[in-house]
């Protein structure tokens, strides 16, 4: 079983490559892997409640951990309470503290 750290940071509502992102980190799980999913900068907009998020919550109830980094949050005006169900908040350095774990890590 191998570890993977996927980093997101496009809006899902405007590229169409966040849902692709989601598909692979699902494919990944499938497999037997353990898979975290971590949301920076505009990619945050979509862990909303009411958002187009409904991907993010199945791959959540699938395995996959969601993150969305705090700073991205606030930047953007995203309380806490406003994120969809499966979806928890984490600092930035969780990804160091992957990759220094040996994860592999793929930016999107």
């Amino acid at each position: 079983m191998a570890k993977y750290m996927l980093i997101a940071a496009r809006d899902p509502i405007e590229s169409r490559e966040a849902e692709k992102y989601c598909l692979l980190a699902a494919d990944l799980k499938r497999e037997g892997n353990d898979v975290t999913l971590f949301l920076v900068q505009n990619a945050v907009l979509g862990a909303r409640k009411g958002a187009a998020a409904g991907a993010l919550g199945k791959l959540a109830g699938a395995g996959v951990e969601v993150l969305a980094d705090s700073f991205s949050l606030r930047e953007r005006g995203i309380p806490t309470q406003r994120l969809a169900a499966g979806v928890r908040v984490a600092e930035l350095d969780v990804v160091i503290d992957h990759m220094a774990e040996g994860r592999k890590v793929i930016w999107n």
